[in-house]
């Protein structure tokens, strides 16, 4: 039997920007529960949440790790993620499977960037939320502006149950409003003392607990009425009453803190274990199918997998959530996504690189298994007949695209197994083989998120691989109507090839007229796989060419639009009229059709005022508002069009239009300018005309290419 039920298992996971403190107080929730007989620091390398060698180099978390403690009788699941948006994946995985967010703000810096990306997951999954100012005894401080700017950006929910007395480099005692106690450290930090709160601070502090207490009761009717006729409510009512406003999101309660000193994180463990919801309290888990599953250790076994690990000399390591019944190793389970029987060998409970062998995990619990064959992250596993699915995790698109090859020939098998085992961990990262751009590419979230895949495809798989400039899937098009005919002979003895075309092109554009002056006999649309049209019309008269050559000048015209006369990129929105031609009663065959079509349609495209298109993307860049001119100067150099500028709560949105020819090296730039407090995001918009100087450019470059290549 598992040793805790699941009213008694309590899943956190630990959000925050880039270093507010979250691995820091993991450390101290680990020391104070007696996991840990001394704190790690990130500066000594020795926190059992940063463990990977990476981190530990980099001094910041980059992978989400599951720890847990033993807690006055219950079992807090503890997730710490990184805090830098290039590695979102980790966090949104994380929190997909948490019972309660506690969100860390840094008491100098009040809400930052991330913050705010964070905060839209949180909503999105309807995550309870705690928030803790940490770094009060920063020189620079200041709880009262981090309060505001919380209530500015997250609305008045967010309600005070501590502040402290005093702050900076003197803090040491936290006043608590809603056990109306003020706790007092030791310069060490660790258990506080316990004291009545001094007469000067009564008056605030009264004010606050008065308001805390009647957000509680405007959440329920019943708690509303006890208040009217007491006054107050009781520590049991309390307790019902947050637990309630949390699983509901009306209200955010709010903490202090001093991880570096272990000042505050005892008490917020005890909320957590006494007023936070665990996971059979939470609203029952949606299905695809529209369905409900109840988180009940007595219904049918049901597991979610969130992430992923590959380990050397052990193998792929599955992280998941129970959220329904008690899983046992030993158990077979079958995967909804891909059908296949999984057997679950071995069930472990993780502290960051340890793992502890268990025999059951119940509903709401969080743990580990090894070697699932054929089940990934955001599969769904449950006992045969029930047919489960939990809705996956919906991932952000990519923000970065580079091309990778390896450095020695011959390796290039190596690299795709390596890929693939790099998406299988990280579904934020997206390997992509090119056809048209004839490369392998990695998209990505950023510079760091890359920086990560390239050292373990260094370090863990032993290949020498350099990243360039992804190609540019430049468009070809015309910009008027030309005529061409192209006649091919070939004679060599025997049968030989003979085939004419006669042929018309023109831009194509929706609701345009049918062809002047010609006798439209047939007319095919064509949806091109890389976007855009070509709309190809028989236009023969009297029999010049039969029938069943037209499917022959098609094809030719289509293998010309794959390798477009100017760059070599795909030619879209044509109009092609093919009106007149000969034919040879025994030469004439399928070959030189298509060869006369093909060079038909190369000669009137180069007469049809020929322009390249290149791939435009909308960029949106969350800044502070002093960032926002060296922003929009930064996006300017880059050929941008800036569409205009949109508050976000304490934060400006600069929205852009930018050729994807001058994204390169835009994350780094970006998080250089602004000393990593501006994120952005883009995606694809629309294709539209290169300036005349670089078109000229692109084709004289690709003139040289073609040459060197055909030598």
């Amino acid at each position: 039997m598992a040793e805790f039920d699941t009213s008694h298992v309590k899943s956190i996971v630990l959000l925050g920007h880039a270093g507010s403190g979250k691995t820091t107080l993991a450390e101290c929730m680990l020391y104070e529960a007696g996991v840990t007989t001394r704190r790690g620091t990130i500066a000594e390398k020795n926190t059992v949440a940063d463990y990977h060698e990476l981190e530990q180099e980099r001094g910041n978390s980059i992978f989400s790790k599951l720890l847990h403690v033993k807690w006055r009788g219950y079992k807090i699941n503890i997730i710490d993620t990184p805090g830098y948006d290039d590695f979102i994946g980790e966090m949104i995985a994380s929190l997909r499977v948490a019972d309660t967010g506690v969100m860390l703000l840094n008491g100098a810096m009040g809400v930052e960037v991330s913050t705010d990306i964070i905060w839209r997951y949180t909503e999105q999954f309807k995550t309870p939320m705690i928030f803790a100012v940490n770094k009060l005894d920063d020189g620079e401080a200041d709880f009262d502006k981090t309060v505001q700017d919380a209530k500015n950006h997250f609305g008045n929910k967010v309600l005070v149950v501590q502040y402290p007395r005093q702050q900076g480099t003197g803090f040491h005692e936290i006043i608590d409003v809603l056990r109306m106690t003020m706790y007092k450290f030791r310069d060490e930090g660790g258990k506080p003392e316990k004291l009545p709160i001094p007469e000067e601070e009564r008056s605030k502090a009264d004010e606050l607990h008065k308001e805390l207490v009647e957000t509680v009761a405007s959440n329920d009717e019943e708690l509303m009425e006890k208040y009217f006729d007491k006054g107050e409510l009781d520590e049991d009512e309390m307790k019902a009453g947050l637990k309630k406003a949390m699983t509901n999101r009306d209200l955010f309660p709010l903490f202090c803190l001093s991880a570096q000193r272990n000042m505050g994180s005892g008490r917020l463990m005890g909320f957590i274990d006494n007023v936070c919801p665990s996971a059979n309290e939470m609203p029952p888990q949606p299905a695809t199918n529209g369905g409900k599953l109840e988180c009940n250790a007595s219904g049918p076994a049901c597991i979610f997998i969130y992430k992923t690990v590959s380990e050397s000399h052990v193998g792929e390591l599955s992280y998941f959530k129970v959220y329904s019944g008690t899983v046992k190793s030993g158990m077979e389970l079958e995967n909804e996504t891909t059908g296949a029987s999984e057997k679950i060998n071995q069930l472990f409970l993780a502290e960051g690189n340890r793992r502890m062998n268990t025999n059951e995990l119940v509903a709401g619990d969080i743990g580990a298994t090894l070697k699932l064959k054929n089940s990934h992250v955001n599969n769904t596993l449950h006992i045969k007949g029930k047919n489960y699915e939990l809705l996956p995790v919906a991932f952000p698109p990519p923000n970065m695209t580079v091309a990778i090859e390896t450095v020695k020939k011959g390796e290039e098998e190596k690299l795709s197994q390596a890929l693939h085992q790099l998406r299988e961990e990280d579904p934020t990262l997206i390997v992509e083989v090119s056809q048209e751009l004839r490369q392998i590419l990695i998209h990505c979230q950023g510079d760091m998120h890359l920086a990560v895949a390239k050292w373990k495809i260094e370090h863990i798989y032993k290949l020498e691989v350099k990243f360039t400039k992804p190609r540019i899937p430049y468009r070809e098009t015309i910009r008027k109507m030309a005529d061409a005919n192209y006649r091919h002979k070939k004679q060599s003895g025997g049968a030989g090839q003979f085939g004419e075309v006669f042929m018309r092109i023109e831009p194509w554009y929706e609701g345009m007229p049918e062809p002047a002056g010609l006798t439209v006999r047939g007319r095919d649309l064509h949806d091109l796989d890389w976007g855009g049209k070509l709309v190809f019309y028989n236009c023969i008269v009297g029999g010049a060419i039969d029938t069943r050559f037209l499917p022959s000048i098609l094809k030719g015209v289509m293998e010309k639009m794959q390798v477009g006369p100017l760059t070599g990129s795909y030619v879209r929105d044509v109009r092609v009229c093919v009106y007149d031609g000969k034919m040879h009663p025994v030469d004439s065959n399928d070959i030189s059709f298509k060869i006369a079509g093909l060079q038909a349609f190369r000669q009137a495209f180069r007469d049809a005022d020929p322009q390249i298109l290149e791939p435009i993307y909308k960029v949106e860049v969350l800044c502070p508002d002093d960032l926002t001119g060296a922003v929009m100067g930064d996006l300017q150099t880059r050929r941008a069009i800036v569409e205009g500028i949109d508050s976000d709560v304490n934060f400006q949105k600069v929205i852009a239009k930018v050729p994807l020819a001058e994204m390169d090296g835009y994350s780094p730039s970006l998080r250089s300018i602004t000393q990593g407090r501006a994120k952005f995001k883009s995606y694809f918009s629309e294709y539209a005309p290169v300036p005349f100087e670089i078109q000229k450019k692109l084709i004289e470059d690709y003139s040289k290419t073609s040459k060197e290549e055909v030598a």
